[in-house]
């Protein structure tokens, strides 16, 4: 590392690193579009004349094609799952895997709802 970097308090902050709470996880290798997924959210943004505030956004692993809907920050996971279901899934079938930001009760909830629906 040169020098000046070492006296940088900014950059020595910002290349602090921290401990994870777990260690991680690889997912596997997807074998064909659509049967791994990542789903994540945009939230916060400004809203549109309809009322819409986010995006939801659901990745296919595999090629990397998305699907950006957008949606309100005050969605469940129930909307959640009715927007996944009508924008994604009755294109491309039932996921064998959905990756996520978002904690594994989330993920959970996700699932149970998306079965129940099915």
């Amino acid at each position: 590392m040169p020098g000046i970097l070492k006296r940088c308090a900014t950059w020595q902050v910002a290349k602090r690193h921290s401990l994870s709470e777990g260690m991680y996880t690889l997912v596997p290798i997807p074998l064909r579009p659509w049967i791994d997924v990542s789903m994540d959210f945009v939230l916060g943004l400004p809203k549109t004349r309809r009322g819409k505030d986010s995006v939801f956004i659901d990745v296919n692993r595999f090629s990397k094609m998305a699907h950006f809907i957008a949606c309100s920050m005050i969605n469940g996971i129930v909307q959640v799952v009715e927007l996944y279901f009508e924008e994604v899934m009755r294109h491309h079938g039932v996921p064998r895997s959905i990756v996520s930001a978002k904690d594994t009760e989330f993920l959970n909830h996700i699932w149970i709802t998306l079965w129940k629906k099915l």
